[in-house]
């Protein structure tokens, strides 16, 4: 049983790339939590993906032990957390099971968006926040200039801000101390009923659905009847442990505690995040207030490329929303794909990693179609749809009105590449809402539509400015638009998998580079093919592929003309008859090459 004064729950906060997780595995190191020998870099960041593109995708968790100046022995609960826009609700689980948090800044590149998202986010559940600048050793660090840029932008007080370097392990010491006398202890009563938040849950293969709770009230022990009270479910509890980042199994978990338990689930659907926990015998009368429910922002239809794939595209993809429940998918047919899912993610990143996944981790070979966003349409008779997928539109005359969802984005950027993004907004429909000098880089602030920005903004804006610019945005909700459907004609025939839906003014250029690019990749045969984009009936962009011609009087040499005539006549009528019935076969490069379609 340990004394709620010396638990510390904290978690670490940064933008992408700050060093958090490196951080992690010093404090860990530290305090003894692995030995060299079991040490590897980014520890915490368990998944091959997660190392390879250097990036935290899921928070993780893990319990020290510190022996601190004063005497006592303190338990510490660390939370590292992702830093990435499309992973933001995972920082939101973490941060309201902590009291405090460490606000990682590199000490060269200084506030980028993404720190101030999440700081907000922490200053939202109350939290005590402790600065620490980061990178300290490298050659283009100024401290003192990332300190008095935390005072201007955040507001926050940075006089007494830890420097380090987590790297060469350069004020680790301070870190842990500024951990122990700066952030809270939790409060909580031992005899109260239970109340447990339940704050992440994963699949285990051995162990069943592992589920990550922070207690606030009362104890949780093995062999405890437990009810899930959002889910309204009831379980045995076999398992009660802590992440020292091995499994270590514990009597029981305490108010303050953050810890795991499992009690022998077989679907994480049923461990619904934000839950709370409490005794099915005289337990907790209210809920904890949970988490907002995670909305998936874009969709898009995921195919295996062998058709008979299918199946173990449907086991994999359940297997994987084990693991992530911010993932949604149900079934969808496509004439020229076949069977698969309409997928939703929380962002561009979100649908890479999880298709990377998906090929990685079960060995499928797939075909992602053109991301869209929720689209809502009031229809003439009053009632109101949700368009997920542009081929399922119904015809625009029933449609009265039509809304997309917009958001607020906040740009970072050194000065000299401003004009460059300005105009990148502008051309996305944006509206600029303000632009401010903050620690000599440029604070630029649009609102945009969310259909422009999931296509490809992320990567131009890191194109056109070297890679300095930072990017971060949140939702604020439907506006209505001019928009329409864009239809590509092979061979007057509609391919379902490359409609998609525009606003009006951008149509025209999307679809010309659309039948430019398919009129590249469509091979050619034996018969003229016209490629269109249109919206209804109207056509406004062709491009036709030439027909590839057959020397049918080769084997004429010599003798009369009226012979070659006859030859080409009827090869003539074979190719007319050939082009109304003949099928168009369009190789499946074909189609992930016109919709990876950038601004080239």
């Amino acid at each position: 049983m340990t004394d709620l004064a010396l638990i510390r729950n904290f978690s670490i906060i940064a933008h992408i790339d700050h060093g958090k997780s490196t951080l992690a595995d010093r404090l860990i190191q530290f305090t003894g939590g692995l030995t060299e020998r079991e040490m590897s870099a980014q520890v915490l960041d368990n998944m091959d993906i997660e190392r390879e593109r250097g990036i935290t995708i899921k928070a993780q968790t893990v319990r020290l032990d510190y022996p601190a100046k004063d005497g006592k022995t303190y338990q510490l609960n660390l939370m590292d957390t992702p830093g990435h826009v499309d992973f933001a609700y995972e920082v939101s689980r973490s941060l309201a099971a902590c009291e405090g948090a460490l606000l990682v800044v590199d000490a060269a590149q200084g506030v980028e968006a993404q720190t101030l998202a999440n700081v907000y986010q922490s200053i939202e559940h109350d939290h005590e926040i402790v600065p620490v600048i980061n990178k300290i050793d490298l050659p283009a660090a100024e401290p003192d200039k990332v300190r008095a840029q935390i005072e201007d932008v955040i507001g926050l007080d940075a006089s007494n801000a830890v420097l380090t370097s987590a790297k060469s392990g350069i004020g680790i010491a301070e870190v842990l101390e500024a951990i122990v006398t700066r952030i809270p202890p939790p409060s909580g009563d031992r005899t109260a009923p239970l109340k447990a938040m339940l704050v992440d849950s994963w699949y285990d293969p051995y162990l069943g659905v592992v589920i990550l709770v922070r207690i606030i009230d009362g104890v949780i022990r093995k062999g405890l009847h437990v009810r899930f009270m959002a889910g309204d479910t009831e379980h045995l509890i076999d398992r009660v442990g802590c992440m020292r980042p091995k499994i270590e199994q514990l009597a029981e978990l305490g108010p303050g505690e953050v810890g795991f338990i499992t009690a022998q689930i077989k679907e994480v659907a049923q461990a619904r995040v934000g839950d709370t926990i409490t005794t099915v015998k005289g337990g907790a009368s209210a809920a904890l207030p949970g988490f907002k429910q995670v909305q998936p922002v874009v969709f898009c239809g995921l195919f295996p490329a062998d058709a008979a794939d299918f199946e173990k595209l449907r086991d994999s993809i359940g297997k994987l929303r084990l693991n992530d429940a911010s993932f949604s998918f149900e079934m969808e047919t496509s004439a020229a794909l076949g069977f698969g899912f309409r997928c939703g993610f929380l962002g561009l990143l979100h649908l890479e990693i999880i298709q990377e996944r998906l090929a990685r981790e079960y060995d499928l070979d797939l075909i992602t179609t053109a991301p869209s966003v929720v689209y809502r349409l009031a229809m003439n008779d009053g009632s109101t749809v949700e368009l997920h997928n542009p081929a399922d539109m119904p015809d625009p005359v029933r449609i009265a009105s039509m809304e997309e969802p917009w958001i607020k984005a906040t740009i970072y950027t050194p000065d000299e590449h401003l004009g460059a993004i300005l105009k990148l907004c502008q051309d996305r429909r944006g509206i600029q809402t303000g632009l401010t000098y903050v620690g000599g880089r440029a604070q630029v602030n649009y609102e945009l539509p969310l259909n422009e920005v999931v296509f490809d903004f992320y990567d131009r804006l890191k194109s056109i400015s070297r890679g300095y610019a930072s990017f971060d945005y949140e939702q604020i909700g439907l506006r209505e638009g001019d928009l329409v459907k864009m239809n590509i004609l092979v061979n007057n025939e509609p391919v379902d998998a490359l409609s998609m839906i525009v606003h009006r003014s951008q149509a025209e250029a999307r679809g010309r580079g659309l039948v430019e690019r398919l009129k590249d990749l469509i091979p050619r045969h034996l018969f003229k093919i016209p490629i269109q984009a249109a919206i209804g009936a109207k056509v406004i962009a062709r491009e036709t592929i030439a027909a590839l011609r057959k020397d049918v009087t080769a084997k004429c040499y010599g003798g009369d003309i009226s012979r070659k005539k006859k030859l080409l006549d009827k090869q003539k009528e074979g190719k007319k008859r050939m082009r109304e019935y003949g099928s168009v076969q369009i190789p499946q490069e074909a189609f992930i090459a016109a919709l990876r379609m950038g601004e080239e």
